[in-house]
């Protein structure tokens, strides 16, 4: 667990650009009054945003993960997230650098809160 929670101060120092937005929008309870973590170790996955009470994981995916490889990856690891209870909604960076707002609604939307 120690190695994983290291892991994810890592990668919150490091995140990218759509990440951080997407951060902004959703630290300190901004949407919805939900509570958002960013970078939470669950499982043996670390997830870039997830509401425990939700249960709702939001992963922002880059241009590696169109490759037929990573794409079957990401389906594992979803299928894995959602054995365990979890929701979970990719977006893409493009998503976030375009339509930021209506990635947004769509969060709320999964929530049942729309």
């Amino acid at each position: 667990m120690k190695q994983f929670k290291a892991s994810a101060r890592s990668l919150r120092r490091t995140a990218s650009s759509a990440e951080d937005l997407l951060w902004r929008e959703l630290r300190n309870r901004q949407l919805g009054r939900w509570k958002f973590r960013r970078q939470h170790p669950i499982d043996r996955f670390i997830v870039d945003f997830v509401t425990i009470a939700g249960k709702l994981i939001i992963e922002v995916d880059g241009a590696t993960h169109s490759t037929p490889e990573e794409m079957r990856r990401d389906a594992e690891r979803t299928r894995i997230l959602e054995s365990l209870g979890f929701h979970v909604v990719r977006v893409t960076n493009d998503d976030v650098y375009r339509n930021l707002d209506g990635v947004l609604e769509s969060i709320l939307h999964e929530l049942g809160t729309i």
